[in-house]
């Protein structure tokens, strides 16, 4: 990736944002829980329902990629810190995710047959290495960013006024040539 060139690493930062919110789409947990009425189920847990927090860490490197293409220096710094924030949010949502299996999958039982007893073991899949590993990235993502948003331009002030101009008096005569009356006009100032 060019150092001196935003696109690509917004367009790395949406990549790991599809990639972190469709990792939660998976089921991360499985069982099975019998009801007294229902009989036996399969118990399922999304990521998304295991790990809600990957999902938001998701948002916000989607709204960090957009952010990056219109912030100067300081908003590049702070971008990066959002980002290696959401990366270990990510990270710290997949391990809890894996480490409380058994108890996720208790409460989807309760939610499934309104008794909150598992038949046999819970199974969980590899989604959560997964979402480890793409927290991994993402912080390692956002310290390659702010090494190389070091090189990058200022944002274009092309579309900003600048500081020279300064607005005709209000109380001036307006012209009476039609020509005159348009390029005041054109300058943004009201001839009437």
């Amino acid at each position: 990736m060019s150092p001196a060139r935003r696109g690509p690493w917004v367009l790395l930062l949406l990549v790991l944002a599809g990639l972190t919110g469709a990792v939660t789409l998976p089921a991360w947990i499985t069982g099975t829980a019998t009801g007294p009425v229902i009989g036996t189920v399969e118990v399922r847990v999304t990521g998304a329902a295991a790990a809600p927090g990957v999902i938001g860490a998701s948002l916000v490197l989607a709204a960090a990629a957009l952010a990056l293409g219109l912030v100067g220096r300081i908003g590049r710094w702070v971008v990066s810190l959002v980002v290696a924030a959401a990366g270990v949010l990510v990270i710290a949502g997949a391990v809890t995710a894996r480490s409380g299996a058994e108890d996720r999958a208790t409460q989807a039982a309760a939610d499934l047959t309104g008794v909150g007893v598992l038949d046999g073991a819970v199974v969980v899949a590899p989604w959560p290495w997964a979402a480890v590993g793409l927290g991994v990235l993402t912080v390692v993502a956002a310290v390659l960013l702010l090494r190389a948003s070091a090189h990058w331009a200022a944002p274009s002030s092309r579309h900003e006024r600048s500081g020279a101009e300064t607005p005709a008096p209000r109380d001036a005569t307006p012209p009476d040539d039609e020509r005159a009356t348009w390029d005041a006009l054109g300058r943004g100032d009201d001839p009437t």
